[in-house]
């Protein structure tokens, strides 16, 4: 099989500001495998959580143009050999999710099968995807409410705190978004940004302010206080950057009520699938989340969006040049379509 990869930029309508910093834009990777006249795509986007080292766009890059050599003697029928291959390769996992979302691809576009049909999946399962309210100040919270409303409606809303203002600053910016959105569904994500005390505040006080539940609320690293934290939390606890792959799950039992699959953070499709059965097996809940992703890597998430109970995939929603066309927003829902594949189509750079 040939494989092309290319580099795209793309911007932040609203840039977006968490407990680590902000973003505004970012340089991706696009990947494409080619066999038998049928182009399968993926996409890499950098990150980084604070726990492991970021993943850059020069280290994918570099990482990917290591292993396309070996990877082009192989065929996307061979999925086990290759994930073998990566796996020996320590390849970093954004890379990893390029390549296994190109095979996925292939995969479809050969069966003439958008991928969620190909799994048996029921689309008419498909929760809301929440739009992300970034740290900011009270009216700026505001603010970005009405930027999203015109865009996604506003139906559910994530609200990032862990501000360096503290947890009083939180709670004003919270409560700016619910007098601006009163009718939304509420979740907070903190990006590791509380302590344990902090977290323990907040969650009580969150609980009467309707939330559905909170995310990452501790550090990375500082797993040890999960378990207090789960007793005496009135409202469920996500684990985002201290859950990577399935193998993190097992060890979070009685220490979270959910985790959040990121195509990035896991490596590709095949390992956020095994993600979603070794969670239900443990009892816990399942969301899918973004990076900067396009809405190639969105699209391919949406594939498995059925599965989830919360959904948060609005990356693509706020950039002003996305190359790339798929799943569809339909009533705060994003819907894959019923293209072959991922159902994702390239409309250029600029459009």
């Amino acid at each position: 099989m040939r494989i092309n990869l290319e580099t795209f930029t793309v911007h932040k309508r609203f840039p977006l500001t968490i407990s680590r910093g902000t973003t505004s834009q970012t340089t991706n990777i696009w990947l494409r495998i080619e066999q038998q006249g049928i182009e399968g795509w993926g996409e890499a986007s950098p990150f980084s959580t604070g726990r492991q080292p970021g993943q850059n766009t020069e280290l994918l890059l570099e990482a990917l143009q290591l292993v396309v050599p070996i990877l082009e003697t192989f065929n996307p029928w061979e999925r086990q050999k290759i994930e073998q291959l990566l796996a020996s390769k320590k390849l970093p996992s954004a890379a990893w999710a390029a390549i296994d979302m190109a095979l996925h691809d292939w995969l479809g576009k050969q069966a003439e099968m958008p991928l969620w049909r190909l799994w048996g999946l029921n689309c008419n399962q498909i929760v809301l995807t929440s739009a992300t309210i970034g740290i900011n100040s009270p009216e700026g919270a505001r603010q970005r409410v009405r930027d999203w409303l015109p865009l996604t409606g506003a139906g559910m809303l994530k609200v990032k705190l862990g501000s360096t203002g503290g947890i009083a600053a939180d709670k004003q910016m919270f409560l700016a978004v619910k007098s601006q959105a009163p009718e939304a569904l509420l979740s907070v994500d903190a990006n590791g940004g509380w302590s344990l005390e902090e977290a323990l505040q907040m969650c009580n006080w969150l609980a009467n302010q309707g939330v559905k539940y909170v995310e990452q609320p501790l550090t990375p690293g500082q797993e040890r206080d999960l378990p207090i934290l789960y007793e005496r939390s009135p409202l469920p606890i996500f684990a985002d950057e201290s859950c990577y792959t399935s193998r993190d799950i097992p060890p979070l039992l009685g220490s979270v009520h959910g985790i959040n699959i990121k195509l990035m953070k896991s490596g590709g499709l095949t390992e956020a699938i095994r993600m979603v059965h070794t969670a239900r097996a443990c009892g816990l809940q399942v969301m899918f989340g973004c990076y900067s992703d396009s809405t190639l890597a969105n699209t391919a998430a949406s594939q498995l969006s059925p599965w989830a109970d919360y959904l948060d995939l609005d990356s693509h929603l706020n950039l002003v040049d996305d190359p790339f066309t798929g799943a569809n927003l339909q009533s705060g829902c994003l819907m894959p379509n019923n293209l072959p594949g991922l159902g994702v189509q390239y409309r250029g750079s600029h459009y």
